[in-house]
């Protein structure tokens, strides 16, 4: 359809001529509502943003089994492409064995072996160790 009919059309119907491939031949243009419009795309963008670090939460007694199901978790994650934030919490005495701690994060590092890639090495903070782990890109 020429310009102009597309244009006449776009104002009868109150919207916008909006050129949507210019680099193909011939050009291909949408009518519609340019508003509208803009803000879907930076609602999308926004969603892409905020795609960042999921949390897991552990403990120092956890288990072998319990433990392959939250790296299992942690791939998932990051598979998907964001990161992963492990956190183990201390209650009562537990925090005077931080060392046990670190022993269950390097068995989770071993097992997660491969395209990964440890952003934040455990850490204690207060009652908690938290350690960041992120996609290879």
């Amino acid at each position: 359809m020429p310009t102009y009919e597309a244009l006449k059309i776009a104002k009868e119907r109150d919207l916008d001529l909006v050129e949507v491939a210019p680099n193909v031949v011939p050009p291909v243009c949408k009518i519609l509502d340019f508003g509208k419009y803009r803000y879907q795309m930076s609602k999308k963008q926004t969603q892409k943003k905020s795609m960042g670090i999921k949390e897991i939460k552990i403990r120092p007694q956890i288990t072998e089994y319990d433990l392959g199901l939250k790296v299992k978790s942690i791939r998932r994650f990051l598979d998907e492409g964001n990161k992963a934030k492990v956190t183990m919490y201390f209650r009562g005495r537990e925090i005077i064995r931080p060392e046990i701690g670190m022993k269950v994060f390097e068995k989770m590092t071993q097992l997660l072996t491969g395209k990964f890639h440890v952003e934040q090495a455990p850490r204690l903070e207060g009652n908690h160790i938290t350690m960041v782990v992120t996609p290879k890109s």
